[in-house]
């Protein structure tokens, strides 16, 4: 398995791998960037067909956050790790105190949140060895419900507010506020899926969903009213948003040719197979709101978490990713450039010019 050569290595500063045969855990940490501040992502548990399937994911994530947290104005850096396994048979106490154990080793380096496969239960048992997790207190949620620090609510609800600005943008709806007859396409209805589902109907959105677990299913059909389809059919449905929020690559070569949809905006992280696929949509005339940018409502909501703030301050941050999608939309009708091109820009710019001006003395977390 090569490192540094990998086509997803991006002059990571730090990558760890660890092995418990005892527990059975395997697990992948990288830390992509800290320039802004410690690397702060999810830890995901998935059973990857491969080791370097898992590589690729935890290589690709956690470049992801760095952008994302920088995109989100976060003083944070991107991090993220992965579990190799299934967490519905292989999931156990003394698995997860083990990872608890594996991030303590990396002294604050990176901090986990719960992630696909892992909840805040989870999160807290491997509290129980480190320090270093967090979204798991409880407290008043962004929308002022309590919350038991599970982000998932933060992110369904900034994917909503980009999917507003994304529909101003392309199909000339000024009422953001009235989505009364958009029909959408939500592929993955977990947490994040069935509340962003939830928003949509709502607002008066009709929403087609499809889900590996097919209680999920169920559930959004009973309680939201959606419509069912199949896996085969979930992406090519001719609506107004596609809203991919499972797993990453979902827009390849051999799917953005039958896209109907002209916008994509939703929850999932890496949507794109490749970079190069930010420009295939764009020539199709597809609107894509680059991933994230539109599910850091998470992030945003964790960040204050750990430094404490009024919910009315974290909602405010967590709408701020429509501003942030309005100028990347206007730039790039402007500059005739994909909109993935300008938001890595506008990121890259971001967390260059943080590095670039510590104060003197100040020390790299990395």
């Amino acid at each position: 398995m090569s490192v540094f050569t990998h086509p997803e290595f991006d002059n990571h500063q730090h990558l760890s791998f660890h092995c418990d045969p005892k527990t059975g855990l395997r697990a992948i940490i990288a830390v992509h960037n800290t320039s802004r501040g410690p690397a702060l992502g999810g830890c995901r548990m998935f059973p990857y067909s491969s080791d370097d399937e898992a590589l690729t994911d935890v290589l690709r994530l956690s470049r992801g956050m760095t952008y994302k947290s920088a995109l989100a104005n976060l003083d944070l850096g991107g991090g993220k790790s992965v579990i190799i396994g299934n967490p519905r048979e292989h999931k156990t106490e003394e698995l997860l105190e083990s990872m608890g154990r594996f991030l303590e080793s990396l002294g604050g380096l990176y901090i986990a949140a719960e992630d696909s496969g892992t909840s805040v239960p989870d999160l807290k048992v491997m509290g129980r060895h480190t320090s270093h997790v967090a979204g798991i207190s409880s407290r008043p949620g962004f929308d002022g419900k309590p919350s038991s620090g599970d982000p998932s609510p933060a992110t369904a609800y900034g994917t909503f507010v980009g999917i507003q600005s994304a529909v101003k943008h392309k199909l000339g709806r000024t009422d953001v506020n009235d989505l009364e007859g958009l029909t959408v396409a939500v592929q993955g209805i977990g947490n994040v899926g069935y509340r962003l589902a939830r928003h949509l109907t709502d607002a008066g959105a009709k929403v087609s969903v499809f889900d590996i677990h097919q209680d999920y299913v169920e559930r959004a059909v009973e309680e939201l009213g959606a419509t069912a389809v199949s896996a085969e059919d979930i992406l090519f449905l001719p609506v107004d948003v596609l809203a991919p929020c499972a797993m990453g690559a979902v827009l390849n070569d051999e799917s953005i040719p039958r896209l109907q949809a002209p916008i994509v905006a939703g929850a999932a992280n890496n949507q794109l197979s490749r970079a190069s696929h930010d420009q295939s949509l764009w020539q199709r005339g597809i609107l894509y709101a680059p991933d994230f940018v539109i599910n850091a409502g998470g992030i945003i909501d964790i960040h204050y978490e750990r430094i404490g703030a009024d919910p009315a301050i974290v909602r405010k941050h967590v709408e701020s990713i429509g501003d942030t999608l309005d100028e990347i939309f206007t730039r790039s009708a402007r500059d005739e450039r994909p909109t993935g091109e300008i938001a890595n820009q506008l990121a890259e710019e971001r967390f260059e010019h943080h590095h670039n001006h510590q104060p003197v003395g100040a020390s790299n977390p990395g």
